[in-house]
């Protein structure tokens, strides 16, 4: 996989309800969920699917989450984000140390884990190059955008919301899969927000495109980047 959207993620926890919540939010993100409940089962899986990242709660049955990641790291460079409800600092670090790439403390927001793992994804993955076939490019370790070669000045939150259509041109998105996408700090915000940027970002594409309209809305549905014909 070469963005975010999409990749396989192993979600490692044995509590039922709380796995089946991670599950849903998963595909609502467009990831590929799939659910573990014994630490023991974890290496034959990833040795057998390859996910893209995995979701490891810290307190399982079988084989616990540190040593699960110790053995994992023994062979494997997979992203691995920590979950855990015992917040000593010790643990923590622990956790990092044995090679975790982030961790999350229970009670959390599913919100706040999607953001997560968006964020760890593009720290170890490549960004896919869609704006060669586009015209429009997104560098968001840089936070610039062009079109046709040309700088767009965006706001952050412009900048998330431009990268996510463009990683999936001609893909339709809701607007609250968008909202999922657009703000680190987990804030509160109606679904009309989106409305307000889509229409900023419009206007700052037509500053080099005219009056072609790259970003289509979809009644009742939400918003796409038309696809390269």
């Amino acid at each position: 996989m070469s963005d975010t959207s999409q990749a396989r993620i192993l979600v490692v926890e044995d509590e039922p309800q709380l796995a089946s919540l991670l599950a849903d939010y998963l595909r609502a993100a467009f990831f590929e969920p799939h659910v573990l409940d014994d630490g023991r089962d974890v290496v034959p899986w990833v040795r057998a699917h390859a996910p893209d990242l995995i979701l490891l709660d810290l307190m399982l049955p079988g084989e616990d989450g540190m040593q699960v990641c110790r053995t994992l790291r023994a062979f494997s460079n997979v992203p691995i984000v920590m979950i855990t409800a015992r917040v000593e600092e010790i643990d923590r670090l622990l956790g990092l140390e044995l090679g975790a790439d982030d961790y999350i403390c229970k009670p959390f927001s599913p919100r706040e884990v999607m953001a997560r793992i968006r964020a760890v994804l593009r720290r170890t993955r490549p960004r896919p190059q869609a704006g060669q076939d586009t015209g429009i490019r997104v560098d968001e370790k840089s936070w610039q955008a062009q079109v046709d070669g040309q700088a767009l000045s965006l706001t952050p939150v412009e900048l998330r919301l431009l990268a996510t259509l463009l990683a999936h041109p001609g893909q339709v998105f809701s607007r609250d899969q968008l909202l999922a996408h657009l703000y680190e700090d987990h804030r509160v915000v109606t679904d009309r927000t989106v409305d307000t940027h889509i229409k900023n970002l419009r206007r700052k594409l037509a500053t080099v495109r005219g009056d072609q309209e790259l970003i289509r809305s979809v009644y009742g549905i939400g918003y796409s980047l038309e696809s390269p014909q």
